[in-house]
């Protein structure tokens, strides 16, 4: 904002630069002397006399006694009052000469109409000057500096126009920035989830703009950031149930748009892989997604098992190559919350449990719908998927207070959609092969241990920019690492932080 804000203000200098009718200005010097006798005294009271008349000289030259023979005498076709708008007459503190500058389109005209103004100034003054009993005036005006047509404009100053527009845009971007920064509640990454909660962070997706073509895991690469930050995903939901209570695990949302979804259905996908025993099933039955992505029929799922048309076990659909199945939403009831709350619900999570390894569930956002609220007290763990500059704070407070009242067991917290880079950018460091050893070589180091050449080195790290890495020993509870050290230099050894 900062930056394109003062763009802004230095495009918007430059425009008016341009479309602003360049302005001429040009000069003409009068100097004041008084008509005396050749003494010093004489001289010195004519110059402390001439000194005190130039201020009213230089009044005169805007009124129409002056103005108006300028008009006549070039055929402007201009009023006096018009005319004194362009007109500016100035002088110097303790000295006799006046300056008469004139504004104008023209640079011609600009000069043709100060010497005018100049000539009549000195008519006009000879003038007021002269007794009334006849005789000369004691004053006399001449022209020391002829008005010269100028050679560049005098307005616009393109140069200064720019340096105000670019400080005006810095300053209003910087203001910009700071109202829209404490003005602004949309969350964006973990400091501004710590200042509501403390709850867990198992993982952080980045943001993919293919997403929206390809949102499963297995339609990009395996080693594409949005895999690995699935499969970290899954480690980390294994140590935040590291007791295996939680054998289904609810997934939700605050608002619709956050990615809980596609965050429960590659998550699934990420448990199979991992060689589980995955039941998705597809919960949300207001606005059910699963099928669409997983390419499955909708027709009968969970609600047909709810109702008592049909058993489950005739109803789950295996995916993919793993031990994959899933149940989707089925027809769309008209009292999704009475269904989701019964005891046929328990039940049926109870039975899937019994025979899964792991029941990833998808449910509908928290504050919308009580859907997601009721279905919590049923399931082993809750997961809530934060969309990253979607969701603002207070909405996540309600939704996090939503789980609370009702006594669920939240495991933690996904953040989505974060940004590629920047502080609050997730970032992650995958495995290389380096094979630069020579065809024969022994692989030793100097010490004879085995050189790392050659060899497969892994090195899979996690962590948010804006923290520094740990090192040291480790005591108390396991928790994921921040970072690790950079690889070892060839032939060396590495010590792990």
């Amino acid at each position: 904002m900062i930056v394109a804000v003062t763009m802004a203000g230095l495009l918007g200098a430059a425009a008016i630069s341009i479309l602003i009718k360049p302005t001429y200005t040009s000069e003409t010097q009068l100097f004041v002397a008084i008509q005396s006798g050749g003494t010093v005294q004489e001289l010195q009271q004519g110059n402390t006399f001439s000194q005190a008349r130039v201020q009213s000289y230089v009044k005169t030259v805007s009124s129409p006694v002056v103005l108006q023979p300028a008009i006549d005498a070039l055929g402007l076709p201009l009023t006096s009052d018009e005319l004194a708008g362009r007109v500016s007459a100035t002088t110097d503190l303790n000295t006799v000469l006046i300056t008469i500058a004139v504004k104008d389109s023209s640079p011609v005209q600009s000069a043709a109409i100060a010497q005018a103004i100049g000539d009549s100034l000195i008519k006009a003054v000879d003038s007021l000057e002269r007794p009334r009993n006849g005789g000369s005036s004691p004053v006399a005006l001449s022209v020391i500096k002829p008005a010269t047509a100028p050679s560049a404009p005098s307005a616009p100053n393109t140069r200064l126009n720019l340096a105000l527009g670019l400080v005006v845009g810095l300053l209003l971007g910087v203001g910009a920035a700071i109202v829209r920064s404490i003005l602004d509640t949309r969350l964006r990454g973990e400091a501004d989830l710590r200042r509501i909660s403390d709850a867990p962070i198992l993982g952080g997706i980045t943001f993919d703009a293919a997403a929206a073509t390809k949102p499963l895991l297995t339609q990009v690469s395996s080693q594409s950031p949005r895999a690995e930050s699935f499969r970290q995903l899954r480690t980390n939901l294994h140590f935040a149930n590291v007791t295996r209570q939680a054998r289904s695990v609810l997934l939700t949302s605050s608002l619709p748009g956050e990615g809980k979804s596609t965050t429960a259905t590659n998550l699934a996908i990420a448990l199979a892989q991992a060689g589980q025993a995955v039941c998705l099933v597809d919960a949300d039955l207001r606005r059910p997604m699963v099928d669409d992505y997983l390419g499955l029929a909708r027709n009968a799922g969970l609600t047909t098992v709810l109702v008592g048309d049909a058993d489950v076990d005739d109803l789950l659909q295996p995916w993919g190559e793993d031990n994959l199945f899933v149940l989707t939403s089925g027809q769309i009831p008209p009292n999704p919350s009475e269904l989701l709350g019964s005891r046929d619900m328990q039940q049926l999570v109870s039975r899937l449990e019994a025979t899964f390894d792991t029941v990833v569930i998808d449910a509908p956002p928290l504050l919308p719908v009580t859907d997601a609220a009721v279905l919590s007290q049923h399931v082993g763990g809750v997961v809530v998927v934060v969309g990253s500059q979607k969701i603002r704070l207070q909405d996540l407070d309600k939704s996090l207070n939503a789980l609370k009242m009702v006594g669920a067991n939240l495991l933690g917290v996904v953040l989505n959609r974060l940004p590629a880079k920047g502080p609050e950018a997730y970032s992650y460091t995958y495995y290389t092969r380096e094979s630069h050893a020579p065809v024969g070589s022994d692989n030793k180091s100097p010490t004879g241990a085995a050189d790392t050449a050659g060899q497969e080195r892994i090195y899979v790290a996690h962590s948010y920019q804006d923290e520094e890495s740990l090192s040291g020993s480790v005591t108390g509870t396991l928790r994921p690492a921040r970072s690790f050290p950079p690889a070892p230099a060839e032939g060396g050894t590495s010590e792990f932080h």
